[in-house]
């Protein structure tokens, strides 16, 4: 898989499972894969876990990434066993012989590495004298480590610069990219559970992506990993950049609003989740904006009270007694979803 270039930006994410419970491993890799994931990281922090991998790779159809940290001999059973790319944290993993060793491995394999830095675990050699990290001692890390593997003769390289701190990431990735052209993977790490993560995610990756910084995302959450995901299929798609699944617009409701609007959502997002072709669902609540929003998607409702309109591609269809705007609207979007996977089969 293309990382970087005129690809298309790719999402990826990692397992939370124990790598050496395989099973579990690939179930949770098989669903990653099932919400549109395209690449897969899982830890290996011991030899029994890398010896994991090849089986784990076996049942899964997406690209594996070893994720390596202190023991270089772990990206080298890694190798070994046929992973696609490898990622190697310059904070523990530095020596130049042991970096010499991987290079020239994962260069005879083919095998991508990514120079993957993250502020809690930088050298201790660059941190001020406060302690606390800076973006310029991040783009240090990098360039020493993307140094080391040049050295070697290998240049299948991608870079992060993760940190929890958002304005630090930003000033980083910023630095980089004056000074490498390598593909950049790009994401906030430690950013907690749902809501924050999700806030800080959309504004950390959403502002590179914006500025044109970025390759490749992995949203991190204290949560399910499909999730992840999700969220980051959601950043690519408010910038125009990826299109998977529905695309939901809905009104914040006000005064105006006659009907219970955010139960009609939340039973609409339940029953259309399963569809992964790009459509824009509008679901309105009042008469002001309404009809306008909605004739601008792809299929959507304008409601009020005792019911509501329901519009396709700006026209209207029909007028809908209220309590079937939402068994219309899902029946017209499978009807519209149906017509489109039969054309793509034609195809």
């Amino acid at each position: 898989m293309q990382v970087g270039g005129n690809a298309p930006i790719i999402v990826q994410s990692m397992t939370k499972t124990d790598t050496c419970n395989v099973a579990a491993t690939v179930a949770q890799v098989k669903k990653l894969t099932a919400a549109g994931c395209e690449i897969v990281r899982v830890a290996v922090p011991d030899a029994r876990a890398a010896e994991a991998l090849a089986e784990i790779k076996k049942q899964i159809s997406i690209p594996l990434v070893a994720d390596i940290h202190f023991d270089y001999r772990l990206a080298l059973a890694a190798l070994r066993v046929g992973v696609d790319g490898l990622r190697l944290n310059p904070g523990n993993i530095n020596d130049r012989e042991k970096i010499g060793l991987i290079a020239r491995e994962a260069k005879a394999k083919k095998v991508p590495i990514r120079v993957g830095v993250n502020a809690g675990s930088l050298e201790k050699g660059l941190l001020p004298p406060s302690g606390v990290p800076t973006a310029e001692a991040l783009v240090k890390s990098a360039i020493h480590q993307i140094k080391l593997l040049e050295d070697n003769g290998f240049q299948e390289i991608k870079v992060s610069l993760k940190a929890s701190d958002v304005p630090l990431i930003l000033k980083a990735y910023q630095l980089l990219a004056k000074k490498v052209d390598y593909p950049f993977h790009v994401g906030v790490t430690a950013t907690g559970k749902a809501r924050a993560g999700i806030v800080k995610s959309a504004v950390g990756i959403g502002t590179l992506l914006a500025q044109g910084i970025g390759d490749t995302v992995r949203v991190s959450l204290t949560a399910d990993p499909v999730e992840e995901v999700k969220v980051a299929y959601e950043i690519l798609k408010a910038l125009g950049l990826r299109s998977r699944g529905l695309e939901l617009i809905s009104c914040p409701t006000c005064g105006r609003t006659q009907v219970n609007l955010i139960k009609v959502v939340e039973e609409i997002e339940e029953r259309l989740a399963g569809i992964d072709i790009p459509l824009k669902v509008a679901v309105m609540g009042c008469a002001v904006n309404g009809p306008g929003e909605a004739s601008y998607a792809d299929v959507g409702i304008a409601a009020g009270r005792g019911g509501g309109l329901l519009f396709r591609r700006g026209k209207i269809i029909r007028r809908v007694p209220e309590n079937d705007l939402v068994e219309e609207l899902v029946r017209e979007v499978f009807k519209m979803t149906g017509n489109i996977q039969e054309t793509r089969k034609g195809n």
